[in-house]
């Protein structure tokens, strides 16, 4: 079979090599011209620093001109983004006083009358229904406004740094009376925030009621870690600002969700920016808001707001649009008119998606949240990001570790709470006390808690002589870190410096002496034979006008080393893991509750392992990335090993297959398309970490970013953002989804997997390989780094790069041809 397939395989591979319509001959043709251009000319090899068009010193003149100069009739931008911070601002500050803060009876009115009309709410909705609750709510809430319009301009006023046309006093006083009548009631002047043990005990009866005892005490015991680790003041900054974002964010995700679903005009312009925003690292967002709306708390909440808002929004349109036919036209015989049809049945219907929807606004927020510590967010973030400043590993393993364990209880309750809405058994008829026991529990637990505070400290706060864990002990678990640090860093340091040298510089160098001729015109063919000449329109777009016309070329290629190079560590640990998982029920747990917590985890946190195994630099940069991008390789390919069809597999047993024979022959063929969606996933979560790892090092479009930060440099952040969402949405659109790719699975099989793929399809194992073509083809990857490090990347790139594009072009385009006469003279 090896000396029919070498005869075969030879003969079309040069049939294909002389073959106008081929890919492969069109890409060498390409490769060949674009060397021979970057020989001749230089701007053809490096495009020429004089030409790049400004377009970074444009954009950042038009933020300078909108923040100085612009105007909107009556008044200035810079007014009108100062009013948006002010209304913003308030919900925030009313969560700081409850959480952290504290604060004068008249700073808590607006919480005062939300609760009163509430209350009052509730009740006249038991007693009269649910339009005069209306009334009531809307009354009370109209008759405080008004009353509180002057000290409302006041406040926008001082605000606006303009002088008030108005005394900011109450015209009745009415909406005064709570604060009055609180300050005539309290024995100090303010009023103390919730205590720890009441949010502490609060989390506890929520993941209860959601979940039974064990989410229960796995919410107390995480919780508690804040509090006895001198954390909690921080923690509840971090919370404060995540209890304010969220709803915002559902909030607007919801309706642009809703509205595109009802508009195809609107679906077509919504969706290509949802596509462009979720594409876009978290870095991209905060360099716009900075310039605009200044540093603080506020701009970190918009940024947080408008990064988190997408997910919800996806999901909202999958909500509806994958609601059961005959439940949607159940709803049309019964006379409703759309906006009934829309709240009354098909969101109801689709509760479980928005609630994991929310999920994921709740994780990209607190992840966002922690980001934000970059532009003057005060909380865990801003404590780690300080730790890791200063190399002090032990308090930045134990910060790190409260903002894993907040995510954890998030994640947790609202994945609990998604799977109780599709649970019907708790709607059983029952009594008022068994239908409300963990509501009457709680008010309960927080009189007893709020009352104990006020004469025993410790339940407010614990003081640092109660604390578990305090300074001291992080200095320890510092000494201690640094210690086996250093203690191995004679074990790290020749691995470490082995890899660098001899295989990421090599391969770094290579990349960039690549003429971008040469990889524009190989990306326009290869996304021609992908998706015709609009995705070839849109890739080369792409790449001209938003990474090398403005003088990006050099960081974009830098990102797709890190990128590419990790994604081979993680296609090569997650798809092994996934096969490994699908083959036993008992490994699947495990694994799966790995990539759980993994994905759990802030992005901003997988740099602390990275630093203290190879401290700051590429190796450390694609150590942190490697972890947060393995786990959709894992979950796809268990996924895809999972949904194989029993008859499927019953098939090949019947045919004789061993285990090994139906792994590779059988399931592994089939779930192709789901690895391959694996894989697309894994690049864009690289991409998106990229941004992240630019604190420690780097010369990559994420590096460009942080550096625009300190100078609030609009032009340099924004080009870097989407230079990184230009690669993403390049990648996005050229992979096959798992539709396209199970359609034509034969094309798609080859491609991706014809070293480890034995079939008659034409593909050949990693031995038949090497029979074929010797073993210097197998080892040809280190070979090549080795001989890179010593000769230098410019020596070998002309000879080298038409060889690897024909190899790495003609493994993608077999999947033109039929199967090889040889093997079906073999069957």
């Amino acid at each position: 079979m090896s000396v029919l397939a070498t005869h075969h395989a030879g003969n079309g591979l040069m049939d294909r090599l002389f073959d106008p319509k081929s890919t492969l001959f069109q890409a060498l043709a390409v490769v060949i011209v674009g060397t021979v251009l970057g020989l001749v000319f230089n701007w053809a090899n490096v495009w020429p620093a004089e030409w790049v068009i400004p377009i970074k010193v444009w954009i950042s003149d038009l933020f300078r001109w909108l923040d100085k100069e612009a105007t909107l009739g009556l008044f200035t931008v810079k007014q009108f983004t100062r009013t948006i911070s002010w209304a913003l601002k308030q919900p925030l500050l009313w969560s700081e006083y409850l959480l952290w803060k504290g604060a004068k009876p008249h700073q808590l009115l607006p919480i005062m009358w939300i609760a009163i009309s509430a209350v009052a709410g509730i009740i006249a909705y038991n007693l009269r229904g649910p339009k005069i609750a209306m009334l009531v709510v809307v009354g009370i809430i109209g008759i405080v406004l008004v009353d509180s319009l002057p000290i409302i301009f006041g406040s926008i006023a001082k605000a606006l740094r303009v002088q008030p046309f108005m005394a900011p006093e109450a015209i009745t006083g009415v909406s005064q009376l709570p604060a009055d009548l609180l300050k005539a009631t309290m024995s100090s002047s303010k009023v103390r925030y919730v205590p720890w043990l009441t949010i502490v005990l609060g989390f506890g009866i929520l993941g209860h009621w959601v979940g039974g005892w064990r989410l229960a005490l796995t919410v107390v015991l995480c919780m508690g870690y804040l509090a006895v680790t001198g954390l909690w003041r921080e923690s509840m900054k971090t919370f404060s600002l995540v209890v304010v974002a969220v709803p915002f964010s559902a909030l607007m995700g919801l309706w642009l969700g809703v509205w595109v679903t009802r508009s195809k005009r609107a679906a077509k312009i919504i969706t290509p920016i949802f596509d462009l925003m979720q594409a876009t690292p978290h870095l991209a967002y905060l360099v716009p808001v900075v310039v605009m709306f200044g540093a603080g708390q506020v701009p970190a909440l918009i940024a947080t707001v408008i990064f988190a808002m997408p997910p919800m929004a996806r999901c909202t349109i999958l909500a509806i649009q994958t609601v059961p036919s005959d439940i949607t036209e159940s709803g049309r015989m019964s006379g409703c008119t759309p906006r009934q049809l829309l709240w009354k049945v098909q969101l109801p219907a689709s509760q479980r998606t928005l609630l994991l929807g929310l999920n994921q606004v709740i994780m990209q927020t607190l992840a966002m949240v922690v980001i934000c510590s970059l532009v003057g967010e005060q909380g865990l973030g801003h404590k780690l990001m300080f730790s890791m400043q200063q190399l002090k590993l032990g308090f930045a393993t134990m910060q790190g570790a409260a903002i894993v364990l907040m995510a954890i209880v998030l994640d947790r309750i609202t994945q609990a709470y998604a799977n109780r809405a599709s649970d019907y058994s708790h709607l059983e008829a029952k009594t008022f006390v068994q239908k409300h026991a963990h509501a009457l529990i709680f008010f309960g637990m927080m009189a007893v808690t709020i009352l104990a505070s006020f004469y025993i400290r410790d339940v407010s706060m614990l003081s640092k002589k109660n604390l578990l864990v305090d300074s001291r002990d992080a200095l320890e678990l510092d000494k201690v870190i640094k210690t086996y640090t250093f203690a191995m860093i004679d074990f790290i340091r020749p691995i470490r410096d082995f890899i660098t040298v001899y295989m990421l510089i090599p391969m770094r160098d290579f990349y960039h002496e690549i003429p971008w001729t040469v990889t524009v015109g190989v990306l326009a063919v290869l996304s021609y034979r992908m998706g015709g000449w609009s995705l070839t329109a849109l890739t080369t777009s792409l790449m001209l006008f938003v990474i090398l016309l403005v003088g990006n070329w050099q960081f974009a290629i830098t990102t797709f080393y890190f990128v590419s190079t990790a994604l081979v560590i993680c296609v090569l640990i997650g798809v092994p893991l996934g096969i490994w998982a699908a083959r036993s029920d008992r490994v699947a747990k495990i694994v799966m509750s790995c990539c759980d917590i993994l994905q759990t985890f802030p992005s901003f946190i997988y740099l602390l392992p990275a630093i203290m195994l190879f401290r700051v630099g590429e190796l450390a940069i694609i150590t942190a990335i490697v972890p947060y991008a393995t786990v959709p390789a894992i979950r796809y390919t268990y996924l895809g090993l999972k949904r194989i069809p029993a008859v499927t597999v019953e098939a090949a047993v019947a045919n004789g297959c061993t285990p090994w024979q139906k792994l590779w022959k059988v399931e592994l063929p089939v779930a192709v398309p789901e690895i391959m969606l694996g894989v697309n996933q894994t690049i864009m979560m690289g991409l998106a970490m990229t941004a992240i790892t630019a604190l420690i090092g780097g010369q990559d479009l994420g590096q460009e970013i942080y550096r625009a930060l300190p100078t609030s440099d609009a032009g340099r952040g924004v080009m870097a953002g989407l230079g990184i969402a230009s690669l993403g949405i390049i990648f996005d659109r050229s992979a096959p989804g798992p539709t396209s790719a199970r359609k034509s699975s034969a094309s798609t099989k080859p491609m991706m997997a014809c070293l480890i793929f034995p079939g008659e399809d034409g593909s050949w194992s990693a031995s038949e390989l090497t029979t074929i073509y010797g073993t210097p083809m197998t080892l040809s990857g280190l070979t090549f780094n080795i001989l890179m490090a010593f000769a230098g990347a410019e020596a070998l790139w002309r000879f080298i790069s038409i060889a690897l594009c024909v190899v790495a072009l003609w493994m993608g385009h077999r999947r033109e041809g039929e199967s090889y006469d040889g093997v079906e003279n073999e069957k």
